[in-house]
């Protein structure tokens, strides 16, 4: 299977930034293209096999859907585009050094202080994806990253790869030991959505996909 870097229409994510940036209130004298290029090299780096643009357009594709739950769509948009810029897989501190690119670079831009706070709370928040009851702007962002685990089978069979490639570096052994963690930990969640269109459209499928690959990892 080919767990290269998904092609992606980047000059409709380029699009996307700038009406982004716009609904973020960054001024109009501010030109946001540089830091769209600078994001999208960042997910397109060759060691990312999940983290890519693909993955990028998928969320804010999902975004759209969740947005009427958000409190500051604007603010979950902003978070999307850097909750994964930063992302090593043999470190554990990309969301905090996301975050932070996040509160330089919209400052840089001139975005209103409090939405570029709000944003970088919510990069830090994709650490637990456990946003607190009445978050909206969490529950938004978090559902929306979660989501690829409600895809048909043989899209989460593809993403189940592209998480292994990533990864490659571990020896198999120790890779399905930590991946049965981590899907244990999640199927004993409560709920893995919080948004009611999460609820209702993609946990029973997340829930199914991840028991399947629990099952064939332990198997």
């Amino acid at each position: 299977m080919d767990t290269g870097t998904p092609h992606t229409d980047t000059a409709a994510l380029h699009a996307r930034w700038r009406a982004t940036a716009a609904a973020a209130g960054v001024p109009a004298r501010r030109d946001p293209a540089p830091y769209a290029e600078r994001l999208l090299a960042a997910w397109a780096e060759p060691w990312r096999r999940y983290h890519t643009t693909a993955h990028l357009a998928d969320v804010l594709a999902r975004i759209d859907v969740l947005a009427p739950h958000a409190a500051d769509p604007a603010a979950v948009e902003l978070a999307a585009w850097f909750h994964d810029a930063v992302y090593r897989p043999d470190r554990s501190e990309n969301e905090e050094r996301s975050a932070a690119l996040a509160e330089r670079a919209l400052a840089e831009l001139g975005a209103d202080p409090a939405r570029t706070a709000e944003a970088a709370r919510l990069v830090r928040l994709t650490v637990t994806h456990d946003p607190a009851p009445g978050d909206t702007n969490g529950e938004a962002l978090c559902d929306a990253d979660l989501a690829v685990l409600a895809g048909s089978p043989e899209a989460y069979a593809d993403y189940a790869a592209a998480v292994r490639a990533e990864y490659g570096f571990v020896p198999d052994d120790a890779f399905r030991t930590g991946r049965a963690a981590v899907l244990r930990q999640l199927l004993a969640l409560p709920r893995l959505f919080r948004t009611p269109h999460g609820a209702a459209h993609w946990e029973a499928p997340a829930r199914a996909n991840l028991a399947a690959e629990l099952a064939a990892l332990t198997a």
